[in-house]
């Protein structure tokens, strides 16, 4: 499956590139790729359907998100060419980021598995890795959607989500263009956070779900996050000033915001978001992996081994 636009239109060609290493493997492919999410998640199920041996995802962050909703709970092993804008969490799965000729190599050999175990030297055997995802409902209904490494509702979610309404300027200064306005008028928001039966209530500027290190193209939100430990990393930071805001903003890209005094970590397996307007201002909607989501209130499950990635399967 392909995302045509991804790495600025290399999407198609790489593409061609992934499916002429495979084959010359001996490995067929079939092409699930379609010209919008619902239909090629579609094609993609039918796939499944058919008996593929993996999914192979080609592009950002945003079809790593697709394929996790096709094959979680599924068994069938997904893999990851990084090409997209972002690649968080290809990057923090020590996958080969804009390589398509290391990227195919790792497909290959995780799923003809390793001839040999490999000197201390040698890199990592790749192979099939189980690794969390976590699985969101609307509180008492069934799970309706499933996200592999981040879900904010924070200041973050409300600048991705204007961001994405803007028609100009193109490429990263539409999220400049997003900050601006939305510090200009920002007061934190209300919340109701729910971590395995303890409740944190407040109010609040940054409020992540982590399964995994990164989002945003490189920001290290939830630095100690690990996909296969069976805990959620929950990143609250405490309302905070716009000055504040935009001092500690910068230190999201090293990890080092936890450290700030206004920001707590905690860890559970089962979350609850709930938007709590007498403690501040309504919760923007909340975004998954840079995918668009709903509103709150929001359950998040960590179900561990969901998701099979081909991936190196020792070491970091």
């Amino acid at each position: 499956m392909v995302n045509p636009s991804a790495g600025k239109g290399r999407g198609q060609r790489v593409a061609r590139q992934v499916r002429a290493g495979l084959a010359a493997a001996g490995l067929d492919t079939l092409d699930l790729s379609g010209p919008d999410l619902d239909v090629a998640t579609s094609r993609a199920r039918v796939g499944l359907s058919r008996g593929i041996d993996a999914l192979v995802v080609v592009g950002g962050d945003g079809m790593v998100h697709l394929g996790v909703n096709v094959v979680a709970g599924t068994g069938v092993p997904l893999g990851i060419v990084a090409v997209g804008s972002g690649n968080d969490v290809a990057r923090d799965l020590a996958l080969p980021v804009h390589d398509v000729g290391a990227s195919v190599a790792l497909i290959r050999e995780a799923l003809d598995g390793p001839a040999a175990a490999p000197d201390d030297a040698a890199p990592a055997p790749a192979g099939i890795r189980a690794l969390d995802a976590v699985a969101v409902s609307r509180p008492g209904e069934p799970a309706e959607h499933w996200y592999m490494a981040v879900l904010s509702c924070g200041i973050d979610a409300a600048v991705n989500d204007r961001a994405n309404k803007l028609a100009w300027p193109a490429g990263a200064g539409r999220y400049v263009r997003a900050l601006t306005t939305e510090l200009s008028a920002f007061e934190p928001f209300g919340y109701r956070v729910t971590m395995d039966g303890e409740v944190w209530e407040g109010n609040g500027t940054l409020v992540a779900v982590a399964n995994t290190r990164s989002f945003g193209g490189g920001m290290r939100i939830a630095p100690d996050a690990e996909p296969d430990d069976g805990l959620l990393d929950v990143v609250i930071a405490d309302g905070l000033s716009r000055t504040a805001l935009l001092r500690l903003f910068p230190r999201l890209y090293n990890g080092t915001h936890v450290s700030h005094p206004a920001v707590q970590v905690r860890r559970a397996r089962s979350v609850l978001l709930e938007p709590l307007v007498s403690h501040g201002a309504l919760p923007p909607v909340a975004f998954a992996d840079g995918e668009r989501l709903d509103a709150l209130p929001l359950q998040c499950d960590l179900h561990p081994g969901a998701v099979r990635v081909l991936a190196r399967t020792l070491g970091s």
